[in-house]
């Protein structure tokens, strides 16, 4: 599993870390652009009140983002053809940049709202870890894209048209992971349709799952959030390793290996989960 941050929350209190990382009101929701600010966000908690968080952890991101790029093209394409090395528009690596990054934040939402609505520490935790690292890696990915000088949306361009093979957002009618569907099929409308508009990428919960992740409490809140990350993370998993086959920046393929590796640790203890408590994945 994705190395912990610190002995996690206890139940019913806010972690006590030096930077909360984003939600849904702070960034895009679900498909929505992906060039949000990663900065100060808010979040809406339990009775209403809304707190202001600064994203430390995402800045130090950002930062570290930008060393190792220069440090990988300077690597790659020293001497005059240094500049070749920076990935173009349409290529692999500003794909997955761009697509990981609106199907991470998706993963902080539901993870910020599973923990507002269950009293289990340990799904509280899984959750809390699971913000923290998809936020700050997240931040790495658009810090990229800053440095390549390249958009951080590109409306006109299907997501996940990067990895080929017909696996772009127009591809199939419900093949998705999870019974989700994996491309345009899905419309717009409130079952179907993505949580910010545009094409659901595979894995990803539909606006009508969110809202009902955000109406449940307790048991079948932990065993929806369960079902809908395992989906999530499958999807995540796919798209990784379309980054370790195609990308061409080696710290950018780096992280998406220990995104495979770290996601399907994930996946297996989420299992165990919701084995103890009587249920079991949706795929």
């Amino acid at each position: 599993m994705t190395p912990r941050t610190g002995p996690g929350p206890a139940a019913g209190r806010e972690p006590e870390s030096g930077a909360e990382v984003e939600s849904g009101a702070g960034a895009e929701s679900g498909a929505g652009g992906a060039g949000s600010p990663v900065g100060a966000v808010t979040r809406t908690g339990p009775g209403g009140r809304t707190l202001w968080f600064a994203a430390g952890a995402v800045a130090l991101a950002l930062l570290f983002a930008g060393w190792a790029t220069v440090t990988a093209l300077g690597r790659d394409g020293a001497g005059p053809s240094a500049a070749s090395a920076v990935p173009g528009a349409d290529s692999a690596d500003a794909g997955f940049a761009r697509d990981m990054s609106v199907h991470h934040q998706q993963a902080v939402e539901m993870s910020f709202a599973v923990r507002d609505r269950t009293d289990d520490e340990e799904v509280r935790r899984l959750a809390y870890d699971i913000a923290n690292t998809q936020a700050n890696q997240r931040g790495m990915m658009l810090g990229w894209l800053d440095l390549w000088g390249l958009p951080k949306a590109a409306p006109d361009r299907e997501p996940m048209a990067w990895m080929g093979g017909g696996h772009g957002a127009a591809h199939g009618g419900g093949d998705g992971h999870g019974g989700h569907t994996s491309g345009g099929a899905t419309g717009g409308g409130p079952e179907g349709g993505p949580a910010g508009g545009g094409a659901l990428m595979p894995g990803m919960a539909t606006r009508a799952e969110l809202e009902r992740l955000r109406a449940a409490d307790g048991v079948a809140a932990e065993v929806l959030y369960l079902q809908l990350m395992i989906d999530h993370h499958e999807g995540g998993v796919a798209m990784a390793r379309g980054c370790v086959d195609a990308c061409r920046v080696d710290v950018q393929r780096g992280l998406a290996r220990g995104m495979v590796d770290a996601q399907q640790s994930e996946i297996d203890l989420m299992t165990g989960l919701l084995a103890a408590r009587g249920a079991r994945p949706r795929g």
